[in-house]
């Protein structure tokens, strides 16, 4: 039996070398055109990305500033206008231009001093300082210099250790967090700010801690949408809508009934119509299921954005402590509703290890996630949040907040006034 098993291997062996033998001026040049293809994609998109300009813009907002997060979910909203809609064949693989382009904000808290960035492609500043003046009209932007400069651009080391993550949903990308809206009163009093307590911890940082947060963006196109309405329509037990057929669909189907029509009657099928008995009732439904399918919906309704989310924190080897770690975390899982989503840290990247090679995979993991924050980088599991779920994780704080280490901006500006004599 294995001597005949053999034989047959060995005989299929033998075709294959004998189709290769044929073929291998045919399969050879393809092979090493999809190497190529491959790697042109990958230098071009590399010498894009290295030729973009950068800049660091700080944001400095008055002390006495009332407004909500609401203005900062106008602010990102205008923020949508670096979607590509679409690229032409040359832009995508000649200039290496990525489909979407995309910014970072970034909180960031150093020896005790809280500061707003946002870091921006050189062509998308206009729009960014432009969407801020428009609903703070008060406040200050300028280039700064980079932050990160400060530390050696390779961590941890025998001086500093680190401690991070990333974050990713609970859930679908559908379903949406606790936004600022929750944490809001109906008299000023009891209004909380969701952003107070990661404030309050970068404020009481000593010298030589850093506590860094990046939420990079990147507008997101409607599949996402698509799949909200997917589950309404599902819940509320509807016929999803009848796909329009293609070019190549209708020719099949034109040539079939011309094929059976001289044998018979022909009927063309008919588009099917949902039963209205059925679609669009909320009779069977509990009030919490109408209660997530409305909070699905509201998250739908608004533009999206491709997110990823990290935090770091830097100190001393001699003095470091998990404290503010743990404060830090504390801050985002405030924002996990149990019934619709929430954050949870991503153990691809945590610098936390197990196992017998434990010190050199939190080594490899700490300088791997320092890196991607210097560069920019998204990790592989992203996330979905729209306008207001990101003006609930960043925003100014207003005047609630007692913070003194927030920077801000010390006087209102104001032009002379019209009565003002001139000399002539």
């Amino acid at each position: 039996m294995i001597e005949f098993i053999g034989e047959i291997a060995y005989g299929i062996w033998q075709n294959m070398l004998l189709v290769i033998s044929w073929t291998w001026w045919i399969l050879l040049p393809a092979w090493l055109l999809i190497i190529w293809w491959y790697f042109w994609k990958f230098y071009i998109q590399l010498f894009y990305l290295q030729s973009q300009r950068w800049v660091l813009l700080e944001i400095k907002i008055p002390s006495d500033i009332e407004k909500t997060p609401k203005g900062m979910e106008q602010i990102f909203a205008s923020f949508y206008a670096i979607y590509s809609f679409g690229l032409k064949v040359s832009e995508m693989y000649w200039q290496g231009r990525l489909e979407e382009d995309y910014v970072s904000l970034e909180m960031v808290g150093n020896a005790g001093s809280v500061h707003f960035f946002i870091r921006t492609p050189v062509n998308f500043r206009n729009l960014i300082e432009s969407a801020i003046y428009a609903q703070y009209p008060q406040a200050e932007i300028f280039e700064a210099e980079d932050y990160t400069k400060q530390f050696p651009n390779v961590l941890p080391n025998k001086t500093y250790d680190l401690w991070g993550t990333d974050y990713y949903f609970n859930n679908k990308n559908i379903f949406p967090i606790r936004t600022y809206e929750f944490f809001e009163g109906q008299v000023e009093e009891k209004r909380v700010d969701p952003l107070g307590n990661l404030i309050e911890v970068m404020s009481r940082l000593q010298k030589d801690e850093a506590l860094w947060v990046q939420i990079l963006m990147m507008p997101a196109d409607s599949a996402w949408k698509d799949e909200a309405a997917a589950l309404r329509d599902k819940m509320l037990k509807r016929q999803a809508a009848p796909k329009a057929p293609s070019l190549a669909g209708k020719a099949f189907e034109f040539g079939q009934h011309l094929a059976t029509a001289p044998f018979g009657k022909s009927e063309w099928e008919k588009p099917k119509v949902p039963d209205k008995k059925e679609a669009g009732s909320l009779m069977h439904l509990s009030e919490g299921e109408k209660d997530m399918l409305k909070a699905v919906e509201l998250k739908a309704s608004k533009l999206g954005f491709t997110c990823n989310l990290r935090f770091i924190y830097i100190d001393r080897r001699d003095s470091f402590t998990g404290l503010n770690v743990a404060a830090t975390m504390s801050t985002f899982m405030q924002f996990n509703d149990l019934a619709s989503n929430g954050f949870r840290p991503n153990k691809q990247t945590m610098t936390k290890a197990k196992g017998i090679f434990k010190k050199s995979e939190m080594f490899y993991r700490k300088r791997m996630l320092y890196q991607n924050y210097l560069r920019l980088n998204f990790s592989p599991k992203t996330m979905i949040l729209n306008t207001e779920e990101l003006a609930t994780l960043f925003h100014f704080p207003n005047f609630l907040v007692q913070a003194p280490a927030v920077e801000r901006v010390e006087a209102k500006k104001a032009g002379p006034p019209t009565d003002l004599p001139i000399d002539r």
